[in-house]
């Protein structure tokens, strides 16, 4: 599949609005019936266009108050140590998001906590003892304008697989 066509751009825009469409829904709406458009969502996915399906929570409502975006500065950059660092880093579950960064720094983290002070000993804990860190530069979210969003899908036929 290397070519989107418009079925399967209307198919992953509908799909990111509502992930809980049944199938039956979903060919209603991009004007399929229901087998064709099963096959086509079956080829998005084993293509890795669609690389999952999940429920999108209220971090507040369970708790998670503080959004911090830490970068990472590494002692040394070698394959085998940044290996190590991605490798602890992905293990943590406060880690929601891990980038790699260009400019200063190495890696870019989005991690959440229950409040500050519990932040602070999280850093402390975890984040200050991950393998090769050298320094740590936090940042804190004072509100969300934009999280989670959709994203921009090319035109009909504009999409190349990878």
């Amino acid at each position: 599949m290397e070519t989107l066509d418009s079925f399967d751009i209307a198919i992953l825009d509908h799909l990111q609005a509502n992930a809980r469409l049944t199938n039956a829904e979903l060919a209603q709406r991009v004007g399929l019936s229901a087998a064709p458009c099963w096959r086509r969502v079956r080829a998005l996915e084993q293509a890795g266009y669609i690389r999952g399906y999940h429920a999108e929570i209220d971090r507040h409502k369970i708790g998670l108050g503080v959004l911090a975006f830490v970068r990472l500065d590494a002692e040394r950059c070698t394959g085998e140590l940044t290996r190590a660092m991605e490798q602890a880093i992905a293990r943590v579950p406060e880690v929601i998001a891990c980038h790699y960064i260009s400019g200063t720094g190495i890696f870019e983290l989005q991690v959440v906590a229950r409040d500050l002070e519990s932040f602070a000993q999280f850093a402390r804990r975890e984040l200050l003892t991950l393998p090769n860190v050298k320094d740590m530069h936090t940042s804190f979210s004072l509100g969300e304008v934009k999280a989670g969003g959709a994203l921009p899908l090319p035109a009909a036929g504009a999409g190349r697989g990878r």
